[in-house]
Formats: structure tokens, C-alpha cells, sequence
């Protein structure tokens, strides 16, 4: 696979863009860029997973009420 290529800059609008060529193709759906100097770097997004998401929440630290309070115990509900 080459480690790079030369392409051609294109204006849509008021945006520069570019075609990715195969080769080069993100295997994602979103992608990050980022200018350092004047080189462009695009990464893609990798999806995260629940897990990670709910490693990243701050804790909760609200009351919760106590919705059940006026219900009988399970063990004496008439059914």
C-alpha cells in the first residue's frame, strides 16, 4: 500500500475538499482533523462502547424518591 499519493483540492461552496483515494479509505463513519503547522491530520472516530461511556459519567449524587413508599410488601399484595 503506498504511503502516499497525490490529489487534487477542490472547492464546493465555501469549502476545500478532497477525495480520499481507496487506499487510504477510514474504516469509520466520522473522522477528526486537526492542523499542526501546515499539515492536515485526519484520524477516524472509532465508535465507543456503552461500557466506555458509562465508565466516562460523573457520578450521580441527586436523591432518588422513594416511589413504592404507599405500596404493600410483595409478599401481601391480594391478587
Amino acid at each position: 500500500m503506498p504511503t502516499e499519493q497525490l490529489v487534487q483540492l477542490e472547492r464546493v461552496g465555501s469549502q476545500q475538499t478532497i477525495r480520499i483515494p481507496r487506499e487510504f479509505e477510514l474504516k469509520s463513519d466520522e473522522a477528526l482533523i486537526r492542523k499542526e503547522g501546515n499539515r492536515l491530520i485526519i484520524e477516524p472516530v472509532q465508535p465507543s462502547s456503552l461500557l466506555a461511556l458509562l465508565a466516562a459519567l460523573e457520578p450521580v449524587e441527586d436523591e432518588f424518591p422513594d416511589v413504592d413508599i404507599d405500596l404493600l410488601p410483595l409478599d401481601q399484595v391480594l391478587l
